[in-house]
C-alpha cells in the first residue's frame, strides 16, 4: 500500500506521517521524504547552488523516486540517497531501505506529479492557514537550519508563495482525503490509521477508499 501525503510549507505533513507510523507500527512502515530526492547539483558552483528553484517540481529526480517506489513494491530493496542542505547536493553515502507492507511518500510535490500519483493508493493532502505554514517555516530555518530571517523571507516571496500557488495548492485536488490543521486533526488521523490497519489485516478493501472528488465537494476531514 503506497500512501501520498502532501501540503505546503509548515503545514504539518512530516507530523501526519510520524502519527500515522506510530499508530500503525514503524515495523510495518517505510517512511521516505520527497527532500531527499532533491537532483545532486554537487558540480554546480555554491554561488550558482543558491539561486535554484528548490520548490519548482524540476528540482526532484522525480524518475529515482518513481524507480524506488517500484522496487519497494516489488519486495525490492532500494539505495535511499541522503541530502545535505548546508552544501545543496547528496552525500557519498546511502541508506538501505527494505520493503515493507505500507509505503510513506510525503513532500511538498508528491501530488503534483501523475507518475508518483498513479502509484498510490491513497493521497493525503495536508491544509493549514499560510500565516501559521509560514510561523512554522520560518522557525524551522531558523532552528533547525541555521538560516537568516532575511534569507528565509526573501526565499519565501521569491519562490516558496509563488510555487505553492502553482503546483501545491492545484494539487489538492488530486487527494482522496484532505486534513485541516495537520497533525493536530486526531480525528483526521485516527480514520485513515483505521484504514490502513484494516487493509494491513487483511479485511480492507483499496476500493472502499474514498474517491477523488472534484471542484469544491472534496474528501475533507475535519
Amino acid at each position: 500500500m503506497i500512501i501520498g501525503i502532501s501540503g505546503g510549507t509548515g503545514s504539518g505533513k512530516t507530523t501526519v506521517a510520524h502519527k500515522i507510523i506510530a499508530s500503525v507500527g514503524s515495523e510495518n512502515v517505510v517512511y521516505l521524504q520527497q527532500d531527499s530526492y532533491y537532483r545532486n547539483i554537487g558540480d554546480m558552483p555554491m554561488d550558482l547552488r543558491h539561486t535554484v528553484n528548490f520548490d519548482h517540481p524540476d528540482a526532484f529526480d522525480t524518475d529515482l523516486l518513481v524507480n524506488h517506489l517500484e522496487a519497494l513494491r516489488a519486495g525490492e530493496s532500494i539505495e535511499q540517497p541522503v541530502y545535505d542542505y548546508a552544501s545543496f547536493a547528496r552525500k557519498p553515502e546511502t541508506i538501505r531501505v527494505s520493503p515493507r507492507p505500507v509505503i510513506i511518500i510525503e513532500g511538498l510535490l508528491v501530488l503534483a506529479s501523475t507518475h508518483l500519483r498513479v502509484l498510490m493508493d491513497l493521497k493525503i493532502f495536508v491544509d493549514a492557514d499560510a500565516d501559521i505554514r509560514f510561523i512554522r517555516r520560518l522557525d524551522r530555518d531558523v532552528h533547525e537550519r541555521s538560516r537568516s530571517v532575511d534569507s528565509i523571507i526573501s526565499q519565501y516571496q521569491t519562490t516558496v508563495r509563488p510555487m505553492h500557488l502553482q503546483f501545491v495548492e492545484p494539487s489538492k485536488r488530486y487527494a482522496d482525503i484532505i486534513i485541516p490543521e495537520g497533525g493536530h486533526n486526531e480525528v483526521g488521523i485516527d480514520l485513515i490509521t483505521g484504514k490502513i490497519k484494516s487493509i494491513l489485516a487483511g479485511s480492507g478493501d483499496r476500493q472502499s477508499l474514498p474517491p477523488v472528488s472534484s471542484g469544491d465537494e472534496r474528501n475533507s476531514i475535519n
